[in-house]
């Protein structure tokens, strides 16, 4: 029996397209075995055994960005975290490590390269992580979700995305996602969403604009982040019918997909594709820190004229609502930008991962 262990945490950008590549493996390969290994810090506690994926945790090494003190620590961290993934590797007795980056994933390929344990390494991002830049360098495959993505013997795959995302009928699905939410059967609505832990830019400019929204009948579907939800953040009902609904968290994006005409948010690697591949224009706000991969992740996008940019200390609550108002009541532009971001993404990513994941295995027996 093949047994494929995914690495992958920390935030949905890693764990989103794990949970796809993972039910992609089960559908070609039903008596196969699959696993995962995260930290006890991440997305990945709740999300993955969710998806009903086994996960083995290790300890996180995160990696400082400036040179502090807490540096020192990092071989020591290192060592003991690579250890634990191998005991892992070895009790799942596994094949093939598929890793997606983040923090977890260095200590998994170190271990899986120590107990020579064919790689495959997804890159996400249109700049690349250091996890995946080391492991690229022994990998047995190198696959990307962007054409241009700077790695060594990388393949162009795409995204791996759920089903229930890379099928979404969002016009079909409308009238009940927006049900779901408690929003306006009818009218405009503004997905807005910082990713799986928020932005608080984002959140305090929709927050400083929210009334104007709300009086130029902008209906706001928010999802703020588990760690921005407070006793103050409340559910309004505009005099004109327009709805503010904040929520902490959604499991099914394809529900929130389904329900907004355009979305504000971060350019994660998966928000670009998903929201491409579903047909929901964007105007995002990429993170200004990190390695700068949020300001590369929509570039194609851009150019086609699918999605708008506006950078993160230029979003005002003015600039929100002169950049989004005109955009969500304008019909006819979204269907536009909603047609050419379709053609951008392939809808196949998480089966081509699939598969050569398991011809890597079969080539082991």
């Amino acid at each position: 029996m093949t047994h494929v262990v995914l690495a992958g945490g920390g935030s949905a950008g890693h764990t989103s397209p794990l949970i796809a590549t993972a039910q992609a493996l089960r559908e070609l390969d039903p008596a196969g075995a699959v696993s995962a290994v995260g930290t006890a810090r991440g997305l990945e506690t709740t999300v993955v055994p969710a998806a009903g994926i086994e996960l083995d945790l290790v300890p996180p090494v995160p990696m400082p960005r400036r040179p502090t003190p807490d540096l020192l620590r990092v071989p020591h961290r290192l060592a003991a975290a690579v250890g634990a993934a191998a005991q892992v590797l070895r009790e799942r007795r596994a094949d093939v490590v598929v890793g997606f980056g983040g923090y977890v994933s260095m200590p998994v390929y170190l271990a899986a390269r120590r107990l020579r344990t064919p790689v495959v390494v997804h890159e996400g991002n249109a700049v690349p992580g250091l996890a995946n830049r080391v492991a690229s360098r022994f990998a047995a495959a190198v696959l990307t979700a962007f054409p241009d993505t700077p790695l060594r013997g990388a393949e162009y795959v795409g995204m791996p995305v759920r089903r229930a995302i890379s099928g979404l009928d969002r016009a079909a699905g409308r009238a009940a996602a927006r049900a779901l939410f408690d929003l306006p059967a009818e009218g405009p609505v503004l997905l807005v969403s910082g990713g799986s832990q928020g932005a608080r830019s984002i959140n305090t400019a929709v927050a400083d604009a929210l009334g104007d929204l709300l009086e130029r009948g902008v209906s706001v579907l928010h999802v703020l982040g588990r760690a921005n939800m407070s006793a103050d953040v409340v559910a309004v009902d505009a005099p004109g019918g327009a709805r503010y609904r904040p929520v902490a968290y959604v499991e099914a994006m394809e529900q929130a997909y389904a329900a907004a005409d355009l979305m504000l948010g971060r350019s994660g690697a998966g928000t670009v594709v998903e929201t491409a591949m579903v047909g929901l224009p964007g105007v995002f706000v990429p993170l200004p820190h990190g390695n700068g991969e949020q300001e590369r992740n929509a570039d194609a996008l851009v150019a086609a004229g699918a999605v708008q940019v506006v950078r993160d200390a230029e979003l005002t609550p003015r600039r929100l609502l002169d950049q989004v108002v005109p955009l969500v009541r304008d019909p006819d532009r979204l269907a536009a930008m909603a047609a050419r971001g379709r053609d951008l993404v392939p809808r196949d990513a998480a089966d081509r991962v699939a598969e050569r994941v398991l011809q890597l295995a079969a080539g082991r027996r």
